[in-house]
Order: C-alpha cells, then structure tokens, then sequence
C-alpha cells in the first residue's frame, strides 16, 4: 500500500512536473513573427537598426516574442511587393522604401520633394507626426505602422562629374523616387527607376551611367568602386526617400494585450528617429569609403543650387501639388505642414 501510493505520489508529481515545463514552454514563444527585407544582412539597416530592434522587442518580452529576420527577399517576391505582403500576411513586418509603390501612399511624397530636407531627423519627426494627424487614415489605414523615416541627404554617383543641371544631359540615371525622376527628364537625363538592390550590376554592366543615393547605402552597392564622382549640395539635399517599418494589422491584434504594450513601447517616434540616426551614421561610413578611394567630391553651395538647381524643381513642385488636388488632397497644406513640423523639432533640438 505504502508502495503503491509511492508510485501515485510521484506520478502526480512528474504530471505536475510535465505541465509546469509545458506551460513554460509555452510562455518562452508564444508568437513568432517574420520580418522581411530586401537589402543583405550586414546592410547598415537590418544590422544596426532592424536586427536591434527585433533583439530589444524579444529581451523586453522575455522570450515570448520571437522574430525570424528574413534579408534580401528571402521570403520571395520583389521589393515592391513588400507593401503586399505586409497586407496579406506573407511576412509579419517589413521594412520598405514607400516610393516603390508609387501614387499608393501620395501624402508620404512631401518628404521626397527635391531639395525639401535639410536635416532628416527633422523630417522624420515631422513624418511620424504626420502620419498620426493624417496619414494612418488617409495612406495606411489598414496596416499597423512601427516607424517611419527618412534617409540623409541624397546625392549623384557619376561616371562623369556632375556639377550643373546641364551636364546630366544624355546621362541614364537611376532615380531615387519619382519626383527626382521628373527632375531628371527636366534636365535632360534619361531617368531609369529600379530597386536599390539592381543599382551594382547596372552600374558594372553601363545599364546607367550613374546613380542618386544617400552615402548611407554606397557601401552595400559599392558604387563608389564602380563610379567616381560625386555630387552633394550645401543646404537641403538633392532628396530623401520616406521608409516605413509596418507590421501586418491581423498580426499585431492577434497580441495578448501585454505583448502589443511591448511593440508599442518600441515603436512610434522614438524609432522613427533612431531610424534617421542609424541612416546619418551610415553616411558618415559611405562618405569615408569613396574619400579613401581618391574619388571626386563635388559640393554644390547654397546660393548656386538656389540659382541653377531650384529653378529646374519648381515645375515637380507645381505638377505634384496638382497631382495631390485632383487627389483631393490639399499639396501646398502638406507642404507646409512638414515644413511647420521640421521647424519645430529644429528649434528644440
């Protein structure tokens, strides 16, 4: 009797055992997400912004949230069906370039004006602040936003030098958006759209004879190897490209109410800045690459881009505020608004 209630004892206590492991199991994951992105893993954006991200959103949930990092599309697809497969569930997170899908997302467009950003911390304050008073319901209603930023000053990367709008004359350019693209053609360039991660092989191949990118993403391309003059601009930049980082609506409600404080607590302005940063910090890398390689800087002052550049731009500017009213959306209101926005963040910075 003594025996058997031994045997009855420690098989409660094994049971006990059992499902006390089976809950912590349970608790260590109890989601896993899959964020996909288009550029390399080493890229200065997935490594030093996404994956830190992804690591603090994980420690912060003591295990219960796991994040599967998926780089350079492996997920399948192409960079602009990112939008797409945040929407339908094919990934759980994604970072994108918002330009990829362009006129799906036409507020964002502001912060891609040319010579617009003079500081992108700036903008992407203004951006984040925008997407809370507009922009989730007019552009992303029915996707859970994350961050949104900007990258630094856009620049050209030349086979040949590039130092007024008359010598881009015949050039193919890839353009980083669709309004540097209007700017091209207004100069006479034949402008090429494609995603970031085709501008190498195009460069190698003579596909285009140069580029517009920030420093930051020269060093995953190596278009400073490939090309060897570059054109930068004192003042507002060239452009800037808006990104956002946006997990799938189903995903982030299907939360427990605990693990949804969590990506919130890392999420919104904070990271939209961080964002910013990590892109300004990553110029600084690009830059030093292409001054160790002996190539050409060429640094357009303010007053000559004010005289010869911003004449070129202002037809972008009167087409896209026409464009955005036939939208019906009021450009000029946009236009001030940012400026408004970056203002203020500059004047308690």
């Amino acid at each position: 009797m003594m025996n058997t209630n031994r045997r009855t004892l420690l098989g409660a206590a094994g049971a006990a055992m059992m499902l006390a492991m089976t809950a912590t199991g349970a608790l260590a994951q109890d989601v896993t997400l899959k964020m996909h992105q288009m550029l390399p893993a080493q890229a200065v954006i997935p490594a030093q912004l996404l994956d830190v991200w992804a690591d603090k959103v994980e420690a912060d949930s003591a295990g219960r949230i796991k994040i599967d990092r998926f780089p350079s599309m492996q997920l399948g697809g192409t960079p602009p069906e990112l939008v797409d497969q945040v929407q339908d569930g094919v990934a759980d997170i994604i970072w994108t370039v918002v330009g990829y899908t362009p006129g799906r997302f036409p507020s964002t467009e502001v912060f891609e004006l040319p010579f617009f950003v003079d500081d992108p911390k700036a903008a992407s304050y203004a951006y984040w602040k925008m997407y809370e008073e507009t922009m989730a319901a007019s552009d992303f209603p029915d996707m859970k936003m994350l961050a949104t930023f900007v990258h630094g000053p856009g620049l050209f990367h030349t086979k040949d030098p590039v130092e007024t709008p008359a010598d881009l004359q015949g050039m193919k350019i890839r353009g980083g958006s669709r309004l540097v693209n209007q700017m091209l053609e207004l100069a006479g360039a034949s402008p090429v759209g494609m995603p970031v991660p085709a501008v190498s092989e195009s460069l190698s191949k003579g596909v285009i004879d140069g580029t517009t990118l920030p420093w930051e993403v020269t060093s995953a391309v190596k278009s400073s190897e490939l090309v060897h003059n570059h054109t930068s601009f004192e003042g507002p930049g060239l452009y800037t490209l808006t990104f956002i980082v946006a997990m799938n609506q189903g995903a982030y409600d299907g939360l427990p109410d605990d693990l949804k404080a969590i990506i919130d607590e890392n999420s919104g302005l904070n990271f939209s800045l961080q964002g910013a940063d990590v892109m300004l910090a990553g110029d600084a890398a690009g830059l030093t690459i292409a001054e160790d390689l002996g190539n050409t800087m060429i640094v357009i002052d303010k007053a000559t881009a004010e005289a010869e550049w911003m004449p070129l731009v202002q037809p972008v500017y009167d087409s896209w505020v026409a464009e955005m009213s036939e939208k019906g959306i009021d450009g000029q209101a946009l236009i001030d608004r940012a400026r408004t926005l970056m203002d203020e963040y500059k004047a308690s910075n």
